[in-house]
């Protein structure tokens, strides 16, 4: 193996008195006009570090210590820029805003190969500048080179573990942060503006989390995503995907639920890896269940449970992955005297008191409506429902929902929330929709809140048994269905057009 290449960055590693760090071969930067090109480049660097890395480790676990540091690094991609003209795109996103140098870190390529493919193919179309792929300074961290069965770590002796932190690189928050989504990133003299939200690392960090979080492999993961706050909907999702596998034309390819257990559709042989699936022992903390489509257009629903905590920490992590849009299909509190048990209400605004994202989203931010996710949840309700356009209020309010990190607001004294939520002019309060909505705000992922009433406390109807069972009957066979429903019609109206200028701030990252 050669030693390191000098020009590493200052912060990654030793002294100068220690010993030269293993690195693989170094790969000199290379400049493509060819989008296809530039992603088989960048491929090319990561299988090669990966590989690198992966093959140090299992010598370390066999009981072979290196002289030195073992590293690998991450390709980037980079473009130079010169004018200050506009890209002539109808699209939110794919240019940068002027002259300057931009680059970002990019990992998992196998992953992410048509996401980067875009990305650079219009870079190349609005800019018309060259696509320079390279090394990068920025190690990756051994944890992130284990492959999805490794359990490397249980291996090794309490010695050897604390040897291996000497050895390779460990994950480091500093490179982790979200100051680029947030818009609080100031980049040092000479360094480069971003091209993408997540540096490499971070994006690493989400998919290890996205596996302990949903029991699934982030690559079951689809563009569309439906959170829930029961398990009823889970319930009627699981019965509802098998329904569509036992279905030779079903427009879903595989259906998989958590421990990575995939049914596939009738006609279709299963695929290499299937076999490794095994229901677990007991459901993760938000487990995850993917209906897939060959596109990877399909729906993956996620039970996050209940409290604003939950919310945040997912979508934390599936932003990483670029989906089109997400939705939160739960139950709610009514806070209005119209309203029935079992009515929707569409959210167009929000109170935040979650507080799970007040330092990375201030109060003051606005977080609207889009129009997109609107009209789609309002047509879906109407097409399952079979209600009448001009009859809709009779079982849908559109209005404001509140979000509260406290289950038990009603015991407060002097009962400030009710004065508060009036004021506001608030239809419904549950305890995810708003973060779930800033979140997506946040991270420029379109978002929608559809939400059914299941207790009215401010009224004297709260939760009873057999209520309960009445309402779940009738309502969450229909209220799920919506939620694909309303996934459907995006899809067919195009989904570039989700990804609007509504959620991009003044200076924004080329990718989307």
């Amino acid at each position: 193996m050669k030693a390191n290449r000098p020009g590493r960055n200052a912060d990654t590693r030793a002294m100068d008195n220690s010993p030269m760090a293993h690195t693989p071969d170094f790969i000199a930067p290379t400049r493509h006009t060819d989008p296809d090109a530039a992603l088989a480049q960048v491929s090319l660097i990561y299988q090669q570090q990966i590989g690198h890395l992966r093959e140090a480790m299992q010598r370390f676990v066999a009981g072979e210590t290196p002289r030195g540091p073992v590293r690998a690094f991450y390709p980037f991609v980079r473009v130079h820029t010169s004018t200050v003209a506009r890209a002539a795109t109808s699209l939110a996103y794919g240019f940068v805003e002027g002259p300057g140098r931009y680059e970002t870190t990019l990992t998992r390529p196998d992953l992410f190969a048509d996401y980067y493919a875009e990305q650079f193919r219009l870079l190349r179309r609005n800019h018309g500048v060259e696509l320079e792929v390279g090394t990068s300074t920025h190690p990756i961290p051994i944890h992130f080179s284990f492959a999805e069965h490794d359990h490397i770590e249980g291996t090794l002796s309490p010695e050897r573990r604390m040897l291996m932190r000497d050895v390779f690189d460990l994950p480091d928050l500093a490179a982790m942060d979200d100051g680029i989504a947030n818009g609080t990133w100031r980049p040092q003299l000479g360094e480069p503006q971003p091209l993408s939200l997540f540096t490499a690392p971070r994006v690493d960090y989400s998919l290890h989390r996205l596996r302990h979080y949903t029991g699934t492999q982030p690559e079951w993961f689809q563009n569309f995503v439906l959170f829930t706050n029961y398990q009823f909907y889970i319930d009627e999702f699981v019965r509802l995907g098998h329904a569509e596998m036992a279905k030779p034309d079903s427009e879903y390819v595989a259906f998989v639920e958590p421990g990575n257990v995939v049914t596939r559709r009738t006609g279709l042989g299963a695929e290499p890896g299937d076999e490794l699936g095994a229901p677990p022992p007991r459901l993760p903390q938000m487990p995850a269940y993917h209906l897939m489509r060959a596109d990877r257009s399909g729906i993956t629903m996620v039970n996050i449970g209940v409290g604003p905590a939950n919310a945040k920490t997912i979508t934390d992590h599936i932003a990483v992955l670029r989906p089109h849009a997400w939705m939160m299909l739960g139950h709610c509190a009514g806070l209005r005297n119209s309203q029935q048990l079992g009515d929707y209400v569409l959210a167009h605004a929000y109170v935040r008191e979650d507080h799970v994202l007040d330092e990375e989203l201030p109060l003051w931010v606005p977080i609207p409506a889009l129009a997109e996710i609107q009209v789609a949840l309002e047509q879906a309700v109407a097409d399952v429902s079979q209600v009448p356009p001009a009859d809709l209020k009779r079982i849908m309010r559109t209005g404001t929902v509140a979000s509260t990190d406290n289950r038990n607001w009603e015991l407060l004294p002097d009962n400030t929330p009710q004065r508060r939520f009036s004021q506001s002019r608030a239809v419904a309060l549950d305890m995810e929709s708003a973060t779930i909505a800033a979140n997506g705000f946040r991270f420029r992922v379109p978002y929608g809140t559809l939400l059914c009433v299941s207790d009215k406390p401010l009224h004297g109807e709260i939760k009873l048994p057999g209520m309960a069972n009445h309402f779940y009957r009738e309502r969450v066979d229909q209220h799920l269905r919506i939620g694909m429903r309303a996934i459907d019609i995006l899809r067919e109206g195009g989904v570039h057009r989700l990804h609007s200028r509504k959620l991009r701030s003044f200076a924004e990252v080329a990718f989307q």
